[in-house]
């Protein structure tokens, strides 16, 4: 039938008037092309209830929250029909044809959204496709914030219509500005994620999208930034508490681990921390915020560094040296306490920081394993490294100098 609309070039989509942001299009700020011509539909608007009752059900999980009631507010609006074919001659030799209909390719969106089972070998009901999506609990999609309604209302409809296996899970993160604006190449503001991770490690990239890129709002990257939080969370608050600790366990034990039971029996206040980090990072795994898994991983690390300051060390020491028993023994426990402290750190910033956390696992003597089938839970504190010889301290975040650097960057 006829369609009339406002057309998105990059975005591969029509908008309504009231959409638009100054007359042009809100995600690319472009003027949209008018486009008058014949089309096939696909009746979306006989799907509103079916997926307002999946996604509110959560059998269609979509988080964060505020974009389910994105969603589900799109959905109460009334659905419309929506054209998924463009006329072969505006495609310009692009486009897969409509069956029987040379005039005719499919609109990309029903193309795109069709890989996600067709790259599984759907059309001859391959093994991959009975693993990965018929049979598979867990069908997750990760996607920006701007192609939500393709992923949630589309590509859903489409698979129902085919009587086919709908996702289970859609997860919308957010866009990564620069300096406040959007990247865009007219802007002239576009980052290369190769040339920063050769600049500063991948690590240090890595780190910084994690931690600084919230789970709603939009993040702001810049160099400075990016230097700032490495130099102080893996520089300082980490590299520096397994330097002291390593350093202090080789002047005033040997570079050997204490046995000591507050290490297995877990009375040890940082034991008390690490209860249970674990669950909480597992848990915010699934919730695809790594803002605050790691948040809950520095707990760890700022009540080791605390730990260190309140019972000093190298007080112990200095008591012990003159024949103070308590004073040695309590040592034991500290030094043995930290290096605990440090082990656990290592297992749980593995997916966040994989070089930086092998590198740590060496220091304090063992070799870090992929993480269980059960996630983080396994991972407590236990006292494994008692009685072994940790080689010397050595720097594992080095600083990164901000001038230089930062203009090396820009």
């Amino acid at each position: 039938r006829e369609y009339q609309g406002l057309y998105c070039v990059s975005c591969e989509r029509f908008y309504k008037p009231e959409e638009l942001v100054n007359g042009n299009c809100p995600i690319h700020e472009t003027p949209l092309e008018p486009v008058d011509e014949v089309n096939y539909f696909f009746r979306l608007s006989q799907y509103g209830d079916t997926l307002r009752e999946l996604i509110t059900s959560n059998t269609l999980l979509v988080q964060p929250e505020h974009r389910r009631e994105e969603i589900l507010s799109f959905i109460e609006s009334g659905l419309e029909d929506i054209s998924i074919s463009r006329q072969a001659l505006r495609g310009r030799g692009w486009g897969v044809p409509v069956p029987d209909d040379p005039d005719q390719v499919m609109y990309v969106w029903v193309d795109a959204l069709s890989n996600y089972i067709t790259a599984l070998d759907y059309a001859n009901d391959g093994p991959d496709y009975q693993r990965y999506w018929v049979h598979n609990p867990n069908r997750v999609h990760v996607v920006g914030k701007d192609i939500i309604r393709f992923h949630v209302v589309y590509w859903p409809a489409f698979l129902l219509s085919a009587n086919l296996p709908i996702p289970t899970e859609i997860d919308v993160h957010e866009f990564l500005m620069v300096d406040g604006e959007k990247i865009s190449k007219s802007r002239g503001n576009t980052v290369d994620p190769v040339e920063i991770a050769a600049l500063y490690g991948l690590d240090a990239l890595r780190y910084w999208l994690l931690r600084e890129m919230p789970r709603t709002g939009d993040g702001n990257f810049s160099h400075e930034r990016l230097i700032a939080r490495y130099n102080e969370d893996l520089g300082n608050d980490l590299g520096n508490l397994v330097n002291r600790s390593v350093s202090m366990l080789h002047r005033y034990r040997g570079g050997v681990v204490p046995r000591e039971a507050s290490v297995t029996d877990g009375e040890s206040p940082l034991a008390r921390v690490a209860e249970g980090l674990g669950e909480r990072v597992g848990a915010a795994f699934d919730a695809f915020d790594f803002r605050q898994a790691i948040a809950a991983i520095w707990e760890l690390v700022s009540a080791a560094n605390k730990y260190i300051d309140d019972t000093k060390p190298w007080e112990l020491a200095k008591a012990a040296k003159n024949g103070d028993d308590t004073a040695a023994d309590r040592l034991d426990v500290v030094l043995a306490d930290l290096i605990e402290s440090i082990r656990l750190l290592a297992v749980h910033l593995l997916p966040f920081i994989p070089d930086g956390a092998c590198k740590i696992a060496t220091q304090v003597g063992f070799e870090l394993a992929p993480v269980a089938d059960d996630g983080f839970a396994s991972r407590s504190w236990n006292g494994a490294l008692a009685g072994r010889t940790l080689p010397k301290a050595s720097p594992i975040f080095p600083k990164i100098e901000v001038e230089a650097d930062a203009e090396a960057g820009a």
